[in-house]
């Protein structure tokens, strides 16, 4: 014979007796046992024990162990609704008794992978509410699956970070929970992947460290740090996987770029790590669209040599641009930026340019040009000057076209 009645029936009264026991609630540990027994019970029992759980956990410490993996294995049950009720309840565990609050955040932050549209929505619910009683506990919780979580629950754990964390209000999100943030980002950035690399520096740009000079050194550092700036590529630079980290990283830093935060580094290394016609000519071969890759390459860089320092050996870097201007950068196609008029060229017809790339190029070469503004006169070679004027003519005249 079902007595699920009298179970629902006991329940409630063993509420009723927590509620009214006041200071001596702790003498009703019987009563609490046979709320946490309740989990196991029916659909009704279930959703009343998560409820119940919360109401008195601060109450019964000794308990707080079985309690917590009560609550849990609700947050696991095969009923939908039951589950939702559980995540909503579960952040109460941790209303008085925030020692527990990371360990909470990281089992929310190990559900935020639910393809269920309204289970999601109860996990972020449940985390922010969770972040308003501790929020650097909750976040010791996140960062944890960031750490040692699989991908797209790390993925899912910045995201969050990034659209809900840094949004809440400034009584929450303290100067302390601002460096919190701060500090575990930077400890993470040199072991993500260039998305989680991207929400990393979303982050920071939510934090104080955009607003301040010594911020944007901090910033452009780790770019250049993410960037690997320092390493020597060699004949791998042209790999895909370098050249769409340094688009990235040179993306990420621009912002923060200045004439007292120089993108020296930057611009030192794109023109001796790829601006070589022998590795350039590879670079995005392996993409279905090779020229795409080579005019983000381009744009990025044109952009950041607005704010170079002082180069060392600064005409071999202007030499390399000129170098890639000539180039024959698609031999499939005798295509170059700037090339020669042909001789039998009908005056008539329109001249055909990758005009994207030779602008980048050519504000470059004027930019950096005015380092070693010798290289550009070419004193000692009086043809090269002559060839590249008639470069500029023929190329001046695609542009009236």
């Amino acid at each position: 014979m079902d007595n699920t009645g009298d179970r629902i029936e006991k329940l409630y009264k063993n509420y009723e007796i927590l509620s009214d026991a006041k200071e001596k609630i702790g003498e009703h540990e019987t009563e609490y046992k046979e709320i946490l027994d309740a989990v196991k019970g029916s659909a009704k029992e279930k959703r009343l024990a998560s409820q119940f759980i919360g109401k008195f956990f601060k109450h019964f410490p000794n308990l707080a162990e079985l309690a917590i993996e009560n609550q849990l294995d609700l947050c696991e049950d095969e009923d939908t609704q039951i589950r939702r009720q559980a995540i909503k309840d579960l952040p109460q565990l941790c209303r008085d008794t925030t020692e527990h609050t990371p360990r909470i955040a990281d089992i929310l932050a190990q559900l935020l992978i639910t393809e269920d549209s309204a289970e999601l929505l109860q996990v972020h619910q449940s985390l922010l509410t969770l972040a308003k009683y501790d929020a650097v506990g909750t976040l010791t919780g996140i960062f944890s699956q960031i750490v040692g979580g699989d991908e797209t629950t790390r993925f899912r754990s910045f995201q969050f970070i990034n659209n809900k964390i840094m949004k809440l209000e400034p009584q929450i999100f303290t100067k302390v929970v601002e460096d919190f943030v701060i500090a575990e980002v930077k400890k993470i950035t040199l072991d993500v992947s260039s998305d989680e690399f991207h929400l990393c520096m979303s982050i920071l740009n939510q934090t104080k460290l955009s607003k301040t000079l010594p911020g944007h050194v901090e910033l452009v550092t780790l770019a250049a740090e993410q960037a690997d700036l320092e390493s020597d590529p060699g004949p791998l630079a042209s790999d895909d996987e370098t050249v769409e980290r340094f688009i990235q990283c040179s993306t990420e830093a621009m912002p923060y770029f200045s004439s007292q935060v120089e993108s020296t580094q930057f611009v030192k290394f794109m023109c001796e790590k790829f601006l070589r016609p022998n590795v350039w000519c590879l670079i995005g071969a392996a993409t279905d669209d090779q020229q795409q890759t080579q005019q983000r390459l381009l744009k990025v860089f044109a952009e950041m040599t607005a704010f170079c320092g002082t180069l060392e050996k600064a005409a071999e870097k202007v030499e390399a641009i000129y170098e890639v201007l000539l180039v024959l950068v698609a031999k499939q196609h005798s295509c170059e930026y700037m090339p020669l008029p042909p001789l039998d060229a009908d005056l008539n017809d329109t001249p055909s340019f990758h005009f994207s790339h030779a602008e980048c190029l050519l504000y470059a070469l004027h930019t950096l040009g005015k380092q070693a503004a010798e290289f550009l006169t070419f004193p000692d070679n009086p043809a090269k000057l002559k060839d590249f004027r008639s470069r500029l003519q023929y190329l001046a005249r695609g542009t009236q076209g």
